[in-house]
């Protein structure tokens, strides 16, 4: 894969996963941050919450999850995580894209940011975003103002 496939994106780190109460609907979020600061929140399924919050605040459930389970089959596979691409957004919905490695090969696979989040967090791989889908967080940080935020894992 050329390296340039990196050059409108920049890393981006998982800030913490909340619970938001927007009028009176609690909906999960993933927050992430740049290094400068700059946040954006993807509303994700709580299934992908509870997934994200296990792996930053290094809890094992006693079965593995599903996440666990792809990193199980990838790690006998011998399939490495890459990163993620976060590199859309369309009427509201962000899109973004597994990079995995198999022999000398890199495959991209279309799928959730949750999911790409919740499985790069598990093998330390980067998460990288495209510029121009990060300065639309401005609009998306604006939504949370005067929401409750709960962080569901103290």
């Amino acid at each position: 894969m050329d390296i340039d496939i990196y050059e409108d994106f920049e890393e981006i780190h998982v800030k913490d996963v909340y619970i938001v109460d927007v009028f009176s609907d609690p909906t999960p979020v993933v927050l992430l941050e740049n290094l400068k600061g700059e946040m954006l929140p993807i509303y994700i399924g709580h299934l992908e919450a509870l997934s994200i919050g296990n792996v930053l605040k290094n809890i094992s459930p006693p079965r593995p999850m599903a996440h666990d389970l792809m990193v199980n089959i990838f790690d006998r596979l011998d399939i490495k995580i890459e990163g993620v691409l976060i590199d859309d957004k369309v009427d509201k919905v962000y899109y973004a894209r597994l990079l995995v490695k198999k022999d000398n090969s890199i495959m991209q696979f279309d799928a959730r940011p949750s999911d790409c989040i919740a499985l790069a967090l598990r093998v330390g791989a980067p998460i990288r975003i495209r510029k121009r889908v990060l300065e639309c967080s401005e609009i998306e940080m604006s939504r949370l103002e005067g929401a409750r935020v709960i962080n569901i894992f103290g």
